[in-house]
């Protein structure tokens, strides 16, 4: 190992650097925690999807999963008009409003599906045709998965804003944590490794954001190259938070 340009500074420095990494470490830890938070239920789903992700950057526009099933004449035995009635339903726009309708008597999704659905998408169903870990009982259970999905794609004008101010403090903050890597005692090869994945991480994100507008297969590659900006600049920092406070062979001596 080389010696450490870090190490070798007086306490106050030390201190100083090593207050200003740990800044650095916890503002990457919230970005990645807003992010979650900024995208997750655009699909009106809970949690962060590849689906939100993907809407957020291309938009995407997807039939209901019960929308599809009856589509694929799931199930076969459904009469043609409960089949027809269950469509018009799915694709209007009064799904919770028209679920169980009075007036509608028998043609209400929710008896149709009590009729001909419930005995496999039950809680209580059982034997080889049973899904009861898809139940249909409730209509908070049908609402997991009636409404399609079609979601827009952020507004051209946020993401030139958007990239412009992510671009410049992002690379600010690769600069500062790769800056220090180069002052350490670790060995080259791992420092050279390190920053090249976190210019390259960087570069092909914010690339991406752009490619994702025309091609949603880049969203899962924005995905895998904000996972290794991110966590290789977290390594160069604790790299750098060890660096600082590990002493020399010649100190412990």
């Amino acid at each position: 190992m080389q010696p450490s340009i870090l190490r070798s500074q007086g306490l106050g420095a030390r201190i100083g650097l090593s207050l200003i990494v740990l800044s650095l470490l916890g503002g990457l830890g919230i970005s990645g925690w807003y992010m979650a938070l900024h995208h997750e239920n655009r699909d009106e789903r809970p949690g962060l999807t590849m689906t939100d992700i993907v809407g957020h950057y291309h938009g995407v526009n997807a039939p209901s999963p019960l929308l599809e099933a009856i589509n694929n004449h799931h199930p076969e035995d459904l009469p043609d008009e409960a089949r027809q009635a269950l469509l018009d339903w799915l694709r209007g726009n009064r799904i919770s409003e028209d679920y169980d309708r009075l007036d509608l008597g028998m043609m209400a999704p929710a008896e149709i599906m009590a009729d001909h659905c419930l005995a496999c998408h039950s809680r209580q169903s059982s034997g080889p045709d049973a899904y009861p870990d898809l139940p249909l009982d409730y209509w908070d259970d049908v609402r997991a998965v009636a409404y399609s999905r079609d979601i827009r794609p952020v507004d051209l004008k946020v993401l030139a804003a958007s990239a412009h101010t992510h671009a410049i403090s992002l690379a600010m903050m690769a600069l500062a944590g790769g800056g220090l890597l180069l002052l350490t005692r670790w060995p080259r090869v791992l420092v050279n490794l390190l920053l090249m994945l976190i210019g390259l991480g960087l570069a092909v994100d914010l690339a991406c954001w752009w490619i994702a507008r025309v091609s949603a297969a880049a969203v899962p590659v924005l995905v895998a190259a904000g996972f290794v900006f991110a966590g290789c600049l977290a390594l160069s920092l604790l790299l750098v938070l060890a660096d600082l406070w590990w002493p020399h062979r010649a100190e412990k001596g």
